[in-house]
């Protein structure tokens, strides 16, 4: 797909966009999605190769399972109110049948949830020694899935299980020690992922209890409130960088693990802190936001060959600084200068919300920039397979390589995807994001 080109009619421009990402996730992001749900069990066979072409393996990662939950609620909401074409698919059938799989197997005794499942639904161990609940993250994504489809269904039940789970991983997180499978993070670090995905956990729960009219409402949105304010506070600088991981004792240290960042995880957040300083109306949250998102491109993107760097160092360039021997910052030196997909549909959603709120015409040119690469970049060129290769050289070429986990994965591209659609449907004549 090539990028629409920007045209001198405001309300044309938006038009195009908006039924670029809807065509984008119509007929190549769902069906290839489609096609990889098990209709016995529930839930979706996510362990491919990066290209699509071959399934790898029939397990089941709880961490893509909830996350899968989640956007075949979203998708559900929107077939029903018309604005997706996907007459005769029953998305929020299967995603009764998903959430039920993981209420049956996904829990462990401790109320923990199993990082790795069977096709059947028998926990396994995902590597061998780190147990069966090795990543938060997969408990963190089950409370996603659970609270989405909670607030498209109206199910009050799943609502609860949510909560209760998002509570237990709010005591882990205080109580310190929290597993961060497959990020191996030497001791004695804050994690700014950490931070953000529990905003994002605020988010979803505070909008499923905003729909069901859930007097948990107010404690969803101090939360958020809070969780902002600590990525602000903690991992934001004065320039507006902001870093991935701070010294939890705060020494001040000059080297790889302090100093590099990731713009995707960057741009990520950043969304997010939107959503909440808007609707805080703190007018002071907006603009430091939207001058990390601008230092995050300005950084983070490859002027040689374009695209946005997985990690580069705060002041740009490959990430510096003295630099020990564990896993993670062999993987920070090693792929620094790969492009990734998910941080491409981050970014392009990141910068379209920015230019939505701040009225800066420079992230609207920056998102054209960010489509025009991306859509050049990942998407499957066998539209008979459809979906996104998602890793590539420095050049763009496609890499065989694991990213986090051995999975292709139901979430970001399409998330950003319907992000968009939803933006430019809201979209005014004469607002930023619609040029003259």
């Amino acid at each position: 797909m090539t990028a629409p080109a920007t045209g001198r009619d405001p309300i044309a421009w938006a038009a195009r966009y908006r039924d670029a990402a809807r065509t984008a996730l119509q007929e190549s992001i769902l069906p290839f999605w489609q096609r990889t749900i098990d209709r016995e069990r529930g839930g979706v066979f996510n362990c491919w190769n990066n290209a699509g072409t071959h399934r790898v393996s029939r397990d089941k990662f709880t961490w893509s399972q909830g996350r899968f939950l989640w956007l075949w609620s979203r998708l559900g909401e929107m077939s029903a109110r018309g604005t997706l074409d996907a007459a005769g698919h029953s998305f929020l059938s299967h995603a009764e049948k998903t959430a039920q799989f993981l209420e049956a197997h996904a829990f462990l005794d401790d109320g923990r949830c199993a990082f790795l499942l069977s096709e059947e639904g028998n926990v396994k161990e995902a590597i061998p020694g780190l147990g069966l609940a090795p990543s938060i993250y997969a408990d963190c994504f089950v409370v996603m899935g659970f609270a989405e489809f909670a607030r498209v269904s109206g199910d009050r039940a799943r609502l609860d299980a949510a909560w209760r789970l998002f509570e237990d991983i709010e005591r882990r997180v205080a109580a310190g020690g929290y597993p961060l499978h497959p990020t191996h993070i030497p001791a004695g670090y804050d994690v700014y992922a950490v931070a953000m995905i529990r905003l994002n956990l605020t988010l979803v729960l505070g909008d499923a209890c905003e729909a069901l009219g859930d007097d948990r409402l107010l404690v969803a949105r101090g939360r958020s409130r809070a969780a902002a304010a600590r990525i602000f506070d903690r991992f934001m600088g004065p320039d507006g960088a902001v870093m991935e991981l701070r010294r939890s004792d705060d020494r001040a240290e000059d080297t790889l693990m302090t100093r590099h960042i990731n713009p995707g995880h960057t741009l990520e957040g950043l969304w997010m802190l939107l959503t909440v300083a808007a609707r805080e109306r703190n007018h002071f949250w907006l603009s430091r936001a939207h001058q990390a998102a601008r230092r995050a491109l300005e950084r983070g993107w490859d002027e040689v060959h374009g695209g946005i760097f997985y990690y580069v160092d705060r002041d740009g360039g490959a990430p510096a600084g003295a630099a020990g021997a564990s896993n993670y910052e062999a993987g920070v030196r090693t792929s620094w200068d790969t492009k990734l997909w998910w941080v491409h549909s981050e970014a392009i959603y990141a910068t379209a919300l920015s230019c939505r709120l701040s009225g800066d015409v420079r992230m609207r040119e920056w998102f054209e920039r960010i489509w025009e690469y991306a859509f050049r970049t990942f998407p499957q060129p066998d539209p008979t397979i459809g979906e996104w290769i998602q890793i590539r050289d420095r050049h763009g070429n496609p890499l065989e390589r694991v990213v986090a986990l051995p999975v292709k994965d139901p979430y970001h591209v399409a998330r950003n995807l319907i992000q968009v659609i939803a933006l430019l449907d809201s979209a005014k004549p004469g607002s930023p994001m619609m040029p003259a």
